[in-house]
């Protein structure tokens, strides 16, 4: 069980180490809902927090980008070009994938 002082970012960096099946799905969903009035800033945040949960540097070194500029381009202010959001998403054993929107298949 967390503390209850316990930062929000690290309380979900532990869950996620614990259970990556959560990890993904936790994902997903911030994935689902990044074209929502702040849904991009959540899912920047939701996927910092899977690679600090992997171990940044191990995340830097596979995708060769620094730490640095993880941090930067994972950040709630981060515009991560999709190279560096796929090499990041393999990195994590991850890829991307589209489906059709609630509203495309509503008017098919």
């Amino acid at each position: 069980m967390s503390r209850p002082d316990r930062p929000h970012d690290e309380t979900l960096i532990a869950l996620m180490r614990d259970d990556p099946a959560f990890a993904a799905e936790l994902l997903s969903a911030a994935l689902a809902e990044a074209q929502q009035p702040g849904g991009r800033e959540a899912l920047l945040t939701t996927l910092r927090c899977y690679a600090e949960a992997k171990g940044m540097s191990a995340i830097a070194q596979e995708t060769g980008l620094s730490r640095e500029s993880l941090y930067r381009a994972l950040s709630a202010r981060g515009n991560p070009t999709l190279k560096t959001l796929l090499a990041v998403l393999k990195a994590l054993g991850l890829r991307l994938g589209v489906e059709r929107s609630e509203k495309s298949a509503a008017a098919a």
